[in-house]
């Protein structure tokens, strides 16, 4: 939380001085002509790079792998996206590290090699179909019920 409050308050300071800074050495509006160069060419960069991810997570999927470089990366891409139209140099900066694939391939190689995945199979996964059936006797407090087992792994039993 500390880390999050220090960012908002020093992250916008660092900016705003580098922007006058840059401002005064190349004049306004070319440091606004080039803050709006970078937004356009960033978000191309990050589409480009977003469509690339996709499809190799999507060719993961086919072959039945999970694609979870792509999704940290995909992750990676959105922060991207997020702090190239952000108005800054060290937002952009930041932007591009994220999305250069280079880059990228590392952080999120450096990322994963931190993080706890837990996967499950959905074949070992029981599926569970509840039937009611309303007797004579019923008060609306007992719920009376079938349920079948329908995971490859049982045979499939019907239980009262």
């Amino acid at each position: 939380m500390r880390f999050l409050l220090l960012l908002f308050i020093v992250m916008p300071i660092a900016e705003i001085s580098l922007l006058l800074q840059v401002g005064d050495l190349i004049g306004g509006w070319n440091t606004v002509g080039l803050i709006i160069v970078t937004a356009f060419v960033g978000a191309y960069l990050v589409r480009q790079e977003g469509i690339s991810t996709l499809q190799t997570a999507q060719a993961k999927l086919a072959q039945n792998q999970v694609p979870g470089n792509e999704m940290l990366e995909g992750m990676l891409l959105v922060i991207a996206g997020v702090l190239l139209v952000t108005p800054g140099f060290i937002t952009d900066i930041l932007g591009f590290t994220f999305a250069l694939p280079f880059s990228r391939k590392f952080i999120a190689a450096r990322a994963a090699s931190h993080l706890t995945v837990k996967t499950f199979n959905a074949t070992q996964q029981s599926t569970y179909q509840y039937t009611h059936r309303p007797s004579a006797q019923d008060d609306g407090d007992t719920i009376e019920g079938e349920y079948t087992d329908k995971s490859e792994n049982v045979p499939n039993k019907r239980l009262k």
